[in-house]
């Protein structure tokens, strides 16, 4: 798995603190972090703030509610990437009713070069479109555990729709992904899209140095179109 898409992201760098299942690295046990538990670890603005490059949102079409997640930090505290959602705040509880939820949350990456590991002890290959399709594909199986699945099956479930989401987000040339064209800041972008029974996945890249994916469930992707926040601090 050495050139997929969590590699290039430095996953070895922020494993454990992504806002959504992650793997350690390539021979590492998946490490699984609920939807409930994204809001009760949600972190404050400063993270958002002290990121080097632009968190992309949901455009002024969007007026409905919008929240911050988390940032992903590499081992030395530098913010690589973060989440930002929109509509309805996911939930895998039963009485939530999860197939009435509408929400969209928007990934931002930030796009790297080629650079040294967080411990100087290796190299890290560039954050590419792949990487975004990776924490869009797993932040959409955080919030869409089959909520009448039985706790002991949860994990071998997860086990298995992670391992194709990475699949899928290391093939993004793929049958299993469509062309969609959605504006990014007023300018038509291309993003590889692909739906599923949970839901739908996007990425693609923006203009300000950084991938963009995005999951969401209830709302239509073909509508949706993308913009720089202007002020993380108004997100809740």
């Amino acid at each position: 798995m050495g050139g997929g898409p969590l590699r290039t992201l430095g996953i070895e760098e922020a494993a454990g603190q992504m806002e959504t299942t992650s793997r350690v690295g390539a021979e590492g046990a998946p490490s699984t972090v609920t939807a409930e538990g994204v809001a009760a670890a949600r972190r404050t603005v400063d993270g958002y703030l002290a990121a080097p490059f632009p968190w992309y949102g949901l455009d002024e079409a969007f007026t409905g509610p919008r929240w911050r997640m988390q940032v992903g930090t590499a081992a030395d505290g530098t913010v690589q990437h973060g989440s930002i959602g929109h509509g309805d705040e996911p939930s895998v509880r039963a009485d939530a009713g999860v197939e009435k939820q509408r929400f969209a949350v928007v990934v931002t990456v930030a796009s790297s070069p080629v650079r040294r590991s967080g411990d100087g002890t290796g190299v890290l290959d560039a954050t590419t479109v792949s990487s975004a399709a990776w924490l869009a594909g797993s932040g959409l199986l955080a919030c869409t555990w089959p909520p009448q699945m039985d706790h002991t099956l949860r994990d071998d479930w997860l086990d298995q729709q992670t391992e194709t989401a990475f699949e899928l987000a290391d093939d993004m040339d793929g049958p299993a992904w469509s062309a969609l064209s959605l504006p990014v800041d007023g300018v038509p972008v291309p993003f590889h899209y692909r739906e599923s029974e949970f839901g739908w996945v996007l990425a693609g890249s923006a203009h300000g140095g950084v991938h963009i994916g995005a999951y969401g469930r209830g709302m239509s992707a073909y509508g949706l179109g993308f913009s720089v926040v202007a002020d993380i601090a108004t997100y809740a």
